[in-house]
């Protein structure tokens, strides 16, 4: 193997009560690169009991002594980037160039949680004559935070060093399919100064996960993954009443008007579609023509055929997922779609078995197809008609999901009216990716995004602490010095 068998991370330190293993699949090549452990009940117990143990002196700590931790990992996440990169590039299959690209994410979040000592300063307020209102953030004790296996640095960062500043401790559960940066990452947490416990690793399956959800002593829980999933972990959590946040898929809709740039909308619809092997929850899914669009279209496609599996694209997952994926296609092409560019079968040359889709764009897809209505996850592109703008938007609304929407046009009073009016908790203009960076919240509505708040950003704050209001009065103070005299 390329790399050691996983360990679990508990108490600082890298074990394992289980013996039961699985393999880590590259899928770059199918090879077997390392094995992961799939924990029982009693390895999330150690984790959850080192958490809690760790926690008091931890939260003891003021927020600026927490922040001087996140410093020193900011400063080794950018040393370590290509290390992280190649890390990213073999265990999930993205570019390097991809996977540098995640880690300068996972930086700009830590360097958020580097500033919370200035965000997080308790309010006070004289409210009458010698009576004062205080209100502090506190931390709520152990969390946990479950990640899927498309960005193995950036995702977890969402929670990891926002979480910790506020001064909880967590056990966090990374997919089966990607741990190697997330031993790598316990590494540097380890190097950074933080305390043994407040940091711990769970590697595993479902059961896993489960567990951790159940403890009774873990107080809240995020997750990043697919809607049913989901729905699920937040129906179990706060059926707990334990606080939740849970991320689900996407179907995002590019809107394109007749007006967009032809060169710099091709260019960023397939960006949008096949970054990541559109592997990601902010990938273009849909693009809904509106109007007479053919060039950009006819764009489209040949800026699609330039991209090379195996240089450009990276692999998808698995074996199971490129399947999925490629029936997806010929079932909406047995339908009546139009395929456009075919990006099934692909091949590269001395990696014949690894897991390569190439980019494809279906036209003609109708809204009742599969494939328009579920999130395929891959490097597909499916173009929908529309006549108009109202009815773009329908189409756009019409979906069960509601994480990101973009509109392309030149007209600002047109990007205006849409964005006003689709139905998506993170829009783009002539962006086909529109993440919001610091100290703007990542989060989407409807069936993308089950709990209240983001995962990032400011609203993190809240989900990660619990106010302490103190109102005091002190009686015969201002009759009185305040040593008595």
């Amino acid at each position: 193997m390329k790399y050691e068998a996983v360990e679990n991370y508990a108490g600082g330190q890298f074990q394992t009560r289980t013996t039961e293993r699985r393999n880590v699949i590259s899928p770059l090549d199918g090879t077997v690169i390392s094995q992961v452990p799939m924990s029982d009940t009693s390895d999330v117990e150690e984790a959850v009991r080192h958490a809690q143990e760790a926690f008091p002196a931890w939260a003891s700590l003021t927020s600026k002594q927490r922040a001087e931790v996140f410093y020193r990992y900011r400063a080794l996440l950018k040393t370590d980037q290509d290390t992280l990169a190649q890390l990213i590039h073999d265990e999930n299959g993205k570019t390097v160039d991809e996977g540098r690209a995640e880690v300068v994410r996972a930086i700009e979040v830590t360097e958020f949680a580097c500033a919370l000592p200035q965000m997080v300063a308790g309010e006070v307020l004289e409210v009458s004559r010698g009576v004062e209102c205080r209100v502090d953030r506190l931390p709520l004790g152990v969390v946990a935070s479950i990640v899927p296996f498309n960005f193995p640095v950036m995702v977890p960062h969402w929670t990891i060093p926002i979480a910790l500043g506020l001064g909880n401790t967590m056990v966090f559960k990374p997919s089966e399919q990607v741990p190697l940066s997330a031993r790598r990452t316990a590494e540097l947490l380890q190097e950074a100064g933080l305390p043994p416990g407040v940091f711990n690793v769970i590697h595993g399956d479902q059961r896993a996960s489960q567990a951790i959800v159940d403890h009774p002593d873990v107080e809240a829980v995020t997750f990043v993954g697919s809607t049913p999933v989901a729905r699920q972990v937040y129906q179990r959590a706060t059926n707990q009443y334990k606080r939740a946040l849970c991320l689900g898929g996407a179907k995002n809709h590019l809107l394109v008007l007749p007006d967009a740039d032809i060169e710099q909308t091709a260019a960023n619809v397939v960006a949008s579609m096949a970054g990541c092997a559109g592997q990601r929850c902010m990938a273009a899914a849909s693009m809904v023509a509106v109007g007479d669009i053919d060039p950009i279209i006819e764009r489209v496609c040949q800026v699609a055929q330039e991209l090379v599996p195996g240089a450009a694209l990276g692999p998808v997952i698995s074996a199971a997922a490129k399947s999925r994926i490629e029936d997806y296609i010929s079932e909406a092409e047995a339908a009546g779609a139009t395929v456009l560019v075919d990006g099934r079968d692909a091949q590269v040359a001395g990696c014949e078995d690894g897991f390569y889709m190439g980019a494809t764009v279906l036209d003609q897809v109708q809204p009742e197809m599969r494939i328009a209505r579920e999130e395929v996850f891959g490097p597909v592109l499916s173009i929908l008609r529309a006549t108009d703008i109202d009815h773009a938007v329908q189409l756009e609304n019409g979906s069960e999901y509601g994480n990101a929407a973009a509109v392309y046009t030149r007209s600002g009073g047109l990007a205006r009216h849409i964005v006003q009016r689709v139905s998506a908790g993170m829009i783009g203009v002539n962006i086909g990716v529109p993440v919001p960076l610091e100290p703007f919240g990542f989060g989407g509505w409807n069936e993308s995004k089950f709990g209240v708040g983001d995962i990032t950003g400011k609203s993190s704050i809240e989900f990660w602490t619990q106010s302490r209001k103190t109102t005091t009065r002190w009686t015969g103070e201002i009759k009185q010095g305040w040593m008595g005299d």
